[in-house]
């Protein structure tokens, strides 16, 4: 069975090879010194029925193209023209011989036939020994028809320059070494389609095809190109030949979909389209590949206008001179020939025969769909031009002793770079050409509709892209076409799971921004000196505030500091002078120098506390005032420990007296507490050390420098510490309540440290609870009155009598003092 099935495709073969052969004068062959091939789809098998054995097909018996007539036309007028030239190819003449390519798969008689060699093909012959029929061709239309019979031109390294083959995969010179090809790749289609949704702000698209190499090619490079456009392919579909088109429709209206990308041979867009009108489908934007960009009939089907906006991509379009004039005469020799004989239909030779071509007016033909008639015509000119460079021919004539064969001309294609009525014809690496698109949109509110450039997209000599938005029926208002709506300023976006292009809108919080320009997704933080409202999308730089010098307040306080030191060694030295006198020594002798020394240092410290603050500042405005108001109160509680020692203890307790004496205790007992709180003030440091800090939290729109109070435990432990002390001078304050009146301090002490324990809390309450730069302010003015506080009722009222009433300031008033407290203390 499979051999009579062999037999019955080879005797099909033969006869359609090979009958009527001597009809050259037909429109499909032409004599000439060297011969070319054409492959045109002049009818389309609209379903393809599987065959289980090989058969050839007759294409006259299916639907005829008008626009596969106009492109087979365009072939014949440039060869013509070649050879009415006198520049290119002089004194040599192209021929031609062309077959209808009108399926995928069944059309191989035509190849064998170009391959062949006086009939035969010698697959295994040296390529410099075997010259096949032609030197190169032309064609098919459709990338499947072109990856179908490609490897078997390969085989003779034949020069396949195609027309209308954009598929990508052709561009893999390993695998199609052979193939040049005159009009763009679906690389560069799929590009300039994503350049247009870009350009207009779209990403919620579909994109329709059908199942051959041509959609599917053009779906893989547009799923692959989107990535990181911020596109999102919402629908994608290829049809089959019992496609549903109804249904996917549907399924993209309820989708909202509005940009729709029809990436199809003309035969499935018109499916689509009219499936469209069919189904009330309205509002759409309809991306047309070039394929059917141009369509001629779409454009006139009732109700087209209803469906939405249709926006073609096209080569650019360029007229042919002389085009229409050779039709007329073409269709006028035609119309003669057909009166005045009846040999034609002797003269049919298989796939060599057009029934319907005959009844085509000329217009019929020029108004046909002009997408790649530039393209059929640049690949004759490229063929002639390889043939000139091989032949050698100068401005008058050619060397015809050289023996061409193919692959001397697929090796001068290569090198060409030539203008060809206005465009430049050159070719990469991969065979492919200089890019130069046209946006087109269908205008059919007119009669006759008409196409109308609105944009361009050009590679040579350098890349270039625009649309002419004002040309476009909604360029006011662009069609919404995006899966959410665009968030507001200052509101980031929250990703949906399944779409990148779909998202929730959300409000950014104080202190952070959204670039949309860097990551819309993203509220990104403020840095640590600049701040933002919520909502924002841009930070504002904080102002940085701190304590400074010049502020009335700061001066104030400075002025206090400054007359309070004067105070206390002018005090000092008063002391100094009147140190053999009781009042001195009632007041601690030689401790009293200490103490002042202390008072001086601690209101030094307080300096410190105007300024920007730096390490060195924090340091000496809180562990200097820390250390030597420590040691101060040290002294106060030394002092008055002491002072009830010898009134109340020394007869009750001799011996603990006389030690105490005997051993300096006062001096024991502050030096030990001067030890263990400079030690204190060590681990404080060397744990926690008080730093400067940046308070940007408190005030939006504010940065308060300040001092980190370090560690809360070794805080704690230094605070404690004076706390204690200041306890125990109160302790014995009171218990010298009684005294006598030259040694009784007990409200001064208690007035002082009272007034000191209430400015602590006051300080402690402000640094909760007032975030300010005057917090600083505020601790200054609490070490101050704390100063003020001892000096006004413990040194003051001795320099006053010292000063004003020294008649107080003698023993015997003293004595006086101490024999009235003892015979009260007898009486009692």
């Amino acid at each position: 069975m499979h051999l009579n099935s062999i037999c019955s495709f080879l005797s099909a073969f033969i006869n359609c090879l090979f009958s009527n052969v001597f009809c050259l004068e037909s429109e499909f062959s032409l004599k000439g010194d060297y011969l070319l091939g054409g492959l045109f789809a002049l009818h389309e098998v609209q379903h393809a029925t599987p065959l289980s054995s090989p058969e050839a097909i007759q294409c006259f018996r299916y639907t005829f193209s008008k626009s596969g007539y106009q492109m087979f036309q365009v072939m014949r007028f440039a060869i013509e023209e070649i050879n009415n030239s006198t520049t290119l190819l002089p004194n040599v003449s192209l021929g031609y011989e062309i077959f209808d390519h009108c399926t995928d798969t069944k059309n191989f008689p035509s190849v064998f036939s170009f391959i062949s060699k006086n009939g035969s093909i010698k697959p295994k012959e040296k390529l410099n020994n075997y010259q096949p029929k032609v030197i190169a061709l032309t064609g098919p239309y459709g990338s499947t028809r072109t990856i179908t019979i490609a490897p078997l031109l390969t085989m003779d390294v034949i020069p396949l320059v195609n027309y209308g083959a954009s598929s990508y995969a052709l561009s893999n010179k390993l695998q199609y070494p052979t193939l040049i090809r005159t009009i763009p790749s679906n690389k560069n289609l799929i590009e300039m389609i994503i350049h247009i949704i870009r350009w207009f702000g779209w990403n919620w698209v579909a994109f329709l095809g059908s199942q051959d190499d041509y959609s599917e090619d053009g779906l893989t490079i547009f799923n692959k190109y989107i990535k990181n456009t911020g596109i999102c392919l919402a629908y994608q579909e290829a049809f089959s030949q019992r496609a549903n088109y109804s249904l996917t429709l549907k399924k993209i209206d309820m989708l909202n979909i509005k940009v729709i990308v029809v990436f199809a041979v003309p035969q499935y867009a018109s499916n689509i389209i009219k499936a469209a009108i069919a189904n009330n489908i309205r509002g759409k934007v309809w991306i047309a590949s070039e394929t059917w960009a141009m369509n001629q009939q779409l454009p006139r089907e009732p109700g087209i206008g209803k469906i939405g906006t249709v926006i073609g991509i096209t080569e650019r379009l360029l007229t042919l001179p002389g085009f229409d004039e050779f039709i007329y005469k073409e269709r006028g020799i035609m119309h003669a020939y057909s009166a005045d004989s009846n040999v034609q239909s002797e003269s049919k030779t298989c796939n060599q025969d057009c029934d319907y071509c005959p009844l085509l007016t000329a217009e019929d033909i020029i108004n046909e769909n002009p997408t790649f008639s530039f393209s059929i015509y640049a690949a004759i000119y490229t063929i002639a031009h390889a043939l000139h460079n091989v032949l050698q021919c100068d401005m008058n004539e050619c060397n015809k002793n050289i023996t061409v064969k193919p692959y001397m001309l697929l090796e001068q294609m290569k090198k060409l770079d030539f203008p060809l009525n206005g465009r430049q014809v050159k070719y990469d690496d991969n065979g492919d050409p200089t890019i130069s698109f046209a946006v087109v949109l269908w205008n059919t509110e007119t009669n006759p509709p008409h196409f109308e450039m609105v944009g361009t997209y050009d590679t040579y000599p350098e890349i270039t892209f625009t649309i002419n938005n004002s040309r476009l029926p909604w360029h006011n208002s662009v069609p919404f076409s995006n899966c959410s709506v665009e968030c507001k300023k200052g509101f980031s976006r929250e990703p949906d799971r399944y779409h990148s292009c779909c998202f929730l809108c959300k409000k950014c919080p104080r202190n952070s921004y959204v670039n949309y320009s860097w990551d819309p997704y993203t509220c990104s933080p403020c840095s640590e000196s600049e701040w933002s409202d919520e909502g924002s999308t841009s930070c504002k730089n904080r102002s940085v505030v701190y304590l400074e010098v010049t502020e009335i307040l700061s001066i104030i306080v400075m002025a206090s500091a400054s007359f309070l030191i004067i105070l206390l060694i002018a005090i000092f030295c008063l002391f100094a002078h009147d140190y053999n006198t009781p009042v001195v020594k009632s007041a601690g002798g030689s401790m009293c120098f200490l103490m002042l020394t202390c008072l001086i240092m601690s209101t030094i410290s307080v300096f410190f506390f105007f300024g920007k603050p730096s390490f060195v500042f924090c340091v000496l405005r809180n562990v200097v005032f820390a250390f030597f108001f420590t040691v101060f109160l040290s002294c106060m509680a030394v002092r008055s420990f002491q002072i009830v020692c010898i009134f109340k203890m020394a007869a009750k307790f001799p011996n603990m007296h006389s030690l105490w004496v005997k051993h300096n205790g006062q001096w024991l007992f502050v030096g030990f507490f001067s030890v263990i709180h400079l030690i204190s003030c060590i681990l404080w440091m060397t744990v926690s050390t008080p730093i400067p800090s940046r308070d940007s939290s408190t005030f939006k729109n504010l940065t308060i420098l300040s001092c980190e109070m370090g560690n809360p435990v070794t805080v704690s432990v230094v605070v404690f510490t004076g706390w204690f002390l200041g306890f125990l001078c109160l302790l014995f304050s009171y218990m010298g309540r009684d005294l006598p009146k030259n040694y009784n301090e007990a409200k001064s002490i208690t007035f002082s440290l009272i007034l000191y324990y209430v400015s602590c809390i006051i300080y402690f309450t402000a640094y909760l609870i007032l975030k300010s730069k005057y917090t600083q302010l505020v601790n200054a003015m609490t070490q101050l009155s704390s100063i003020y506080g001892i000096l006004f009722s413990y040194f003051i009222p001795k320099s006053y009598i010292m000063i004003f009433q020294p008649q107080k300031n003698t023993a015997a008033y003293f004595q006086t003092s101490i024999q009235n407290y003892t015979q009260t203390i007898s009486r009692t």
